[in-house]
């Protein structure tokens, strides 16, 4: 009999292969007293241990083939960029001296501190982030124990086999790629962590989440795994083997149609042009958009500025990095959001006034209310941000509105600083584009007042979702009732969309659910113009949308609205979707 195991797809394809699975044993870090003659001694073996790190992710980088894509190595030089970074090598250093520990400690004390924070953020982006301080620590510490149980090297071949373990760095996903592996399933991770977006960009069926997976199966079994429906199923009969090859081949052709979408328009089959946007969090991203044919960038994210160092980002480095980033689009906007962290998050002095960490930071000063409270963190930016506008179009977003209250304050910010560069002499687009991200129920419900004030708007999805539906879609426990299609939440949606559209300005959606195929004909239905989304999916979504005709659409998403049950709403998506493959 076939067993079937669950998790999360994150990157879409069948694999047909024998398990191959990599057990690590959990890192046990044990506290002990170094004498203080040989403190320096053992931050000299810290220090090796942080070399050795660099040399290994370096060796990995040097065997990805020339002319691979620029954003894959990226993905393994920001961890060699944290091994650099003074919260991960000075800090724990200070703990060793002070305190008379082991490095292995004292790094555990840092870890726990970093991480503390950035389970403080509400970006569930951002705060998937940090498992990437987990998978450069982690490598610190098995190197300080001189244990290399469970790691990939370079020299294994993993030809043809479906990679199942705990969770994966960037790194060990370079070379399961790179190996010739077909595929990985984890038992961790969430769809937002770097080693799902590789794998979404090398185009590696994967699935995560899939708890248990190694106390279910063993290696060497016959498996599928399917990476679009998020199951892996081991002792496949010849029924199931037959129906995933065929799936298989169509999943081949699928590829090669996509392949020849990536600089054609996005265009609907009635002739409705759509705005394909991307989301970017770092500069460096900006590569990658160099192959696609975007209409822009609808979201960049501004908190890596700030994030993992003693002091804020002046203005002037504000301005050079926005700058840098308009140069690369060569005249296609950027829409740049607003600083988006807690008070819990510590960006230099923050404005969290001493109060410690917030019991509910998803809730509490975060986003643009903690912006309006300090203007020393937030005026350098907005003059930052219009600087930059003078070199090409910028849309200046902000992010986390519940209220027109707010707006306005944020709105007189603009005025003034606006005013400033102008006495200064300072050069700024005095018709730079504002828009206000809504993600809290009550700015959706009220989107109609904040249109009128708005240049244009955007749906965060994500925020969105758990907010109307009371639940942190990061907490293993509760993740079932994330729920896109719920009836509340495509009211939300929809009141969004048709608010902008009364007001005459555009709306965008910028959140997970726009680059998510399952919902693209739903949204072009509802009157979505405008998707903004990593640019991995990016092919997928067009394919969709030059499929589809919105005037056939509309009729059958207004009715699908009406019908106000999830399991009805799920079927009529489905009968949406069913002429693709």
């Amino acid at each position: 009999m076939s067993l079937v195991l669950h998790g999360i797809g994150v990157s879409r394809g069948i694999a047909i292969g024998k398990a191959h699975i990599i057990v690590r044993g959990s890192i046990e870090v044990l506290e002990s007293a170094i004498p203080t003659l040989l403190i320096e001694d053992e931050v000299a073996r810290f220090l090796k241990a942080i070399e050795t790190a660099r040399l290994q992710l370096s060796s990995i980088r040097d065997r990805i083939p020339e002319g691979t894509r620029v954003d894959i190595a990226a993905f393994i030089d920001t961890h060699m960029l944290m091994l650099d970074d003074a919260t991960i090598v000075n800090t724990p250093v200070e703990l060793m001296r002070e305190k008379g520990c082991n490095a292995e400690w004292a790094l555990k004390l840092q870890r726990d501190a970093v991480v503390g924070v950035f389970e403080q953020m509400n970006d569930p982006y951002l705060r998937t982030r940090r498992d990437d301080v987990d998978h450069v620590i982690n490598r610190i510490q098995r190197i300080l124990q001189a244990t290399s149980q469970g790691d990939i090297r370079s020299e294994d071949s993993l030809q043809g086999a479906i990679v199942l373990t705990d969770d994966l760095t960037p790194a060990e996903t370079v070379l399961l790629e790179h190996q010739g592996a077909s595929a990985f399933a984890t038992e961790y991770g969430g769809p937002l962590s770097h080693s799902a977006i590789l794998a979404r960009s090398v185009q590696l069926p994967a699935i995560v989440g899939a708890h248990s997976l190694q106390r279910y199966l063993r290696d060497g079994d016959e498996i599928i795994l399917d990476g679009m429906q998020g199951i892996l199923i081991a002792d496949p009969d010849q029924d199931i083997l037959d129906h995933y090859r065929e799936r298989k081949a169509q999943e081949t052709r699928r590829r090669a149609e996509l392949a020849r979408l990536a600089h054609t328009p996005a265009v609907t089959l009635d002739n409705h042009a759509i705005k394909l946007m991307v989301n970017i969090e770092l500069p460096e991203d900006i590569e990658a958009l160099n192959r696609e044919n975007t209409s822009g960038i609808g979201l960049y994210r501004t908190e890596f500025l700030f994030m993992n160092r003693p002091s804020l980002p002046d203005e002037e480095e504000q301005y050079l990095s926005y700058t840098r980033v308009i140069n690369a689009l060569n005249g296609k906007p950027l829409t740049i959001r607003t600083l988006d962290v807690g008070a819990d998050k510590e960006v230099g002095d923050s404005g969290s006034g001493g109060r410690g960490r917030c019991n509910n930071p998803a809730l509490g000063l975060r986003a643009i209310r903690l912006c309006l409270k300090n203007h020393s963190l937030f005026c350098p930016q907005l003059r930052a941000i219009l600087r930059a506008s003078a070199h090409g179009p910028v849309r200046l977003m902000i992010p986390m509105l519940s209220n027109t209250r707010e707006l306005h304050q944020v709105l007189t910010l603009i005025r003034d600083a606006e005013n400033a560069l102008q006495r200064e002499g300072l050069t700024f687009d005095p018709n730079i584009q504002i828009g206000g991200m809504i993600e809290v129920p009550a700015a959706a419900i009220s989107a109609a007042d904040f249109a009128r004030h708005l240049d244009f708007l955007s749906i965060g999805t994500n925020d969105l979702i758990q907010y109307t539906l009371a639940i942190d879609r990061v907490d293993d426990e509760v993740t079932y009732l994330y729920d896109p299609l719920h009836p509340s939440v495509l009211q939300l949606i929809k009141m969004v969309i048709d608010a902008g559209k009364d007001s005459g300005i555009p709306v965008a959606m910028c959140g997970e659910m726009a680059g998510d195929v399952r919902y693209t004909r739903l949204l072009l239905g509802m009157g979505l113009t405008e998707f903004s989304m990593h640019h991995s999916v990016m092919q997928e979504v067009k394919r969709v949308i030059n499929n589809s005709s919105i005037s056939e659409l509309a009729p059958r998403v207004a009715a699908l609205l009406e019908a106000g049950d999830a399991d009805r709403i799920v079927g009529a998506i489905d009968s949406l979707n069913s002429s693709l493959n």
